[in-house]
């Protein structure tokens, strides 16, 4: 995980390069080009099925971890319903991109179109650092408690609080004896504080143990609070790892107040344990937990999932067909859900599923892994069926430097108008952040903010929906500011933007920053 060997000489010597290159631009003055989004001929994704293709195989989980997850509530699987049935998923020898013919109508795959005040050429992002000095930082949120604070996570296994300019001196969690890592990409890689946080003083963490396995732990703070209690942790799932890598560990409370859970498909390469697309197992998958209506329990069962009491079929599901969906979010605003899921050798994906009031969000939606990587294919030398696959709004190809996408968030801030609505997210490898938003008529339309040199592993949002950036590598917690640019410099930025920008749809072989790096965080 996060590996860095041959990655920061090449990142110097592109550098140099682009200051050569923004030389030259200062005589362009070309329009700025939206990045090429691949999409159906319909000019959009296509939807699922009522009941997504599920083949009826068993859990690889082993029996003593599965008898530590169960859900409080009865999980006797009964037969599905006559109108539900499960059918093996098929790959016809030629490509079909169809639309099937029923569709989940509270989950669609488009979004109304919206008139927004996207205006990224108005825009010069920076960012600020604010905190130094951190242990390998890969998220940082809010308790939604109005006390301004933001929590920041160490992987190692240390969470802690940044508050009026100043780094507290005492964790705010210390569980580093309770992590382990089988290899870089595992340990605390996830945190979400309950909606009732007030009043029932319980948060939430993703963890690996010392087995390797994923944790997921309900923990209540002390007296003081700006202290947990250790002895207070609850795990409520466990899930058994067969590899180091593609651990997801995302978490986050959703609008209906219930409790995500972003799975990787259990590592290797290739999804090389089939894990992507079988409902049998937690792994490849987002979850939906109601963690807070029995505090005593783990866990229940929400009534809306998609597959409760179906043969073969883990309830917990809520959607399928993920990589590693290393960061998701919620838009605070509408609901929708977006996911950065990082891909295999050749593509990164950003996935939404429109929210309904928070209801629905990607409810049964199948994402696509193993079958698809981005909109493509997967391999790409075989034909594959679309059908019923929710396919990104946008993906774009490995190539300077670019390799593994970070999800960020819908922009909700007041000190940057012209972002607000736009998605933000950043690339891990290249250290570049863009901004995606979809136009009036439909069409999704980017724009490069800022091409940086940090490794960033994460986007945090405060209470106010104002954005910040960790940079694994220099340990920084950056927030994110702007300035807008006065019409003299407008040229500039357009033409330094059409130029960076058409890296993002072209397709290239591995970057020259990824040779010789192998499974690289949320890789």
């Amino acid at each position: 995980m996060f590996e860095l060997t041959g990655f920061r000489s090449w990142r110097r010597w592109r550098l140099t390069l682009l200051a050569l290159i923004v030389a030259g631009l200062l005589t362009a003055c070309a329009a700025a080009r939206p990045i090429a989004v691949p999409t159906l001929a319909s000019g959009t994704p296509v939807s699922p099925p009522a009941t997504v293709t599920l083949e009826q195989t068993v859990s690889t989980e082993t029996p003593a971890m599965m008898t530590e997850v169960r859900p409080t509530a009865p999980h006797t699987p009964a037969p599905p319903a006559p109108e539900a049935t499960i059918v093996p998923p098929t790959l016809p020898a030629t490509p079909t991109v169809t639309a099937p013919t029923t569709v989940v109508p509270s989950a669609t795959p488009t979004t109304t179109p919206r008139q927004a005040a996207f205006r990224p050429e108005v825009v010069k992002l920076s960012l600020e650092m604010v905190v130094g000095g951190l242990n390998a930082p890969v998220f940082a949120t809010h308790a939604g408690d109005g006390s301004g604070r933001l929590f920041i996570v160490e992987k190692p296994g240390v969470i802690r609080i940044w508050e009026a300019g100043e780094l507290h001196r005492t964790p705010f969690l210390d569980i580093r004896e309770r992590v382990g890592s089988r290899g870089s990409e595992q340990e605390l890689l996830g945190l979400a504080f309950a909606p009732d946080y007030v009043s029932s003083r319980a948060f939430f963490v993703n963890y690996t143990d010392r087995q390797g396995n994923t944790v997921v732990a309900r923990f209540t703070i002390s007296a003081d609070p700006d202290a947990a209690d250790p002895s207070s942790e609850v795990k409520l799932l466990e899930i058994a790892q067969p590899a180091a890598n593609h651990n997801g560990g995302m978490l986050a409370f959703g609008p209906d107040g219930y409790l995500y859970i972003g799975t990787g498909d259990g590592g290797g390469a290739n999804d090389q344990f089939g894990n992507g697309q079988n409902p049998g197992t937690l792994l490849g998958k987002l979850l939906r937990l109601d963690v807070t209506s029995d505090p005593t329990g783990p866990y229940r069962i929400p009534a809306g999932n998609p597959w409760v009491n179906k043969p073969g079929v883990r309830d917990e599901i809520w959607a399928l067909g993920l990589r590693n969906p290393w960061r998701f979010s919620f838009d605070r605003q509408t609901g929708d859900l977006w996911i950065g899921d990082v891909g295999q050798n050749r593509y990164e994906e950003v996935d939404l599923a429109p929210g309904a009031g928070g209801q629905t969000a990607g409810r049964g939606l199948n994402f696509g892994w193993s079958v698809m990587e981005g909109t493509h294919c997967f391999p790409d030398t075989v034909a594959c069926d679309h059908t019923g696959l929710t396919l990104p709004v946008i993906d774009y190809a490995h190539g300077s430097g670019d390799c593994s996408i970070t999800g960020g968030y819908i922009y909700r801030g007041q000190q940057f108008p012209a972002l607000t609505g736009a998605y933000l997210y950043g690339d891990y490898c290249s250290g570049r952040i863009w901004a995606l938003d979809q136009d009036p008529t439909g069409g999704w339309r980017g724009a490069l903010l800022l091409d940086s040199d940090l490794a960033i592993s994460s986007f945090g949002e405060d209470e106010a929906g104002e954005l910040f950036v960790l940079d694994l590598s220099r340990g920084g917690l950056y927030r994110v500011t702007a300035q807008t640019l006065s019409r003299n410099y407008l040229p500039l930025w357009a033409s330094l933007a059409s130029s960076l920008n058409a890296r993002h749809s072209r397709e290239s072989g591995n970057p020259p920053a990824c040779a010789g790096v192998t499974e690289r965080s949320m890789s």
